[in-house]
């Protein structure tokens, strides 16, 4: 098999994109070469402060990171989570100086990526312009869907909701099977995401496994009936924009999973 072929089958760019507008094979030969150049990274360390002026841009290739903003009296409040294939800051070039960190959650691996390199694939063609700029929509429709769980969802359906979130967006990737997926988020974390207190977070998740809707174990999250799940929190995936969705029982890796 040809290298670029194989290396484009298994890039979580590439993967994630075959969700939204069409690319050709040249397209996805040019974003595989996007992440030939990579470094790695340990848990908690930043990817870009508050402040820093972008010198390009990030793409996320293992592992997961988190954006978050720091209040005046030093509460952390995490605001997105940057999963395999995820642009860390393809608008960075257009705000300028960034407003809000970004940093490893888990090891990851990122690809460094010069603006200039980036600009040369938008500009020479529309596909790819198309493609970029539907996954920065998409992480835009993420975030206010995240707003209207904080402002409308009791913290229950709140983090039933994120959970059916992740599973799917690790889907898209292959990094999921049809019920079960990484969750890496520890509780202190999950209360960052959620805006509430640890003990609450701890208290929702007994509840939700003693209903029998979710295990938790090695740091895996298990549905053990996702339907279920997306009924009792109301998950409707239609603001993740999927022009194509993946087939229910297999996984990014076409491997079907048992039921």
């Amino acid at each position: 098999m040809d290298a670029t072929v194989a290396l484009s089958r298994s890039n979580p760019l590439i993967l994630r994109l075959r969700h939204g507008p069409d690319l050709d094979a040249g397209d996805r030969a040019l974003l595989a070469d996007l992440s030939r150049c990579h470094r790695s990274l340990e848990p908690q360390q930043d990817i870009v402060r508050a402040g820093d002026v972008a010198a390009g841009v990030h793409l996320i290739l293992e592992g997961f990171a988190f954006r978050y903003k720091l209040i005046d009296d030093g509460q952390r409040q995490i605001i997105g989570l940057l999963l395999p294939g995820d642009f860390c800051d393809l608008q960075s070039v257009v705000l300028g100086p960034s407003d809000h960190y970004i940093a490893a959650l888990t090891a990851c691996t990122i690809a460094d990526l010069p603006q200039e390199r980036v600009d040369s694939l938008v500009f020479r063609d529309s596909r790819l312009a198309r493609a970029l700029w539907w996954a920065t929509l998409v992480d835009e429709s993420i975030l206010r869907e995240w707003l209207a769980s904080m402002g409308q969802r009791s913290a229950d359906k709140r983090i039933a909701h994120l959970f059916c979130e992740l599973l799917l967006r690790q889907q898209l990737v292959g990094a999921a099977g049809e019920r079960d997926c990484p969750l890496p988020m520890t509780q202190p974390m999950l209360a960052d995401i959620l805006g509430i207190t640890t003990i609450h977070v701890s208290r929702i998740l007994r509840d939700l496994r003693v209903a029998g809707l979710i295990r938790l174990k090695d740091r895996r999250l298990h549905i053990p009936d996702v339907a279920r799940l997306r009924t009792f929190c109301d998950f409707d995936p239609t603001y993740l924009h999927l022009v194509r969705e993946p087939e229910l029982g297999v996984g990014g890796d076409g491997i079907r999973h048992g039921s």
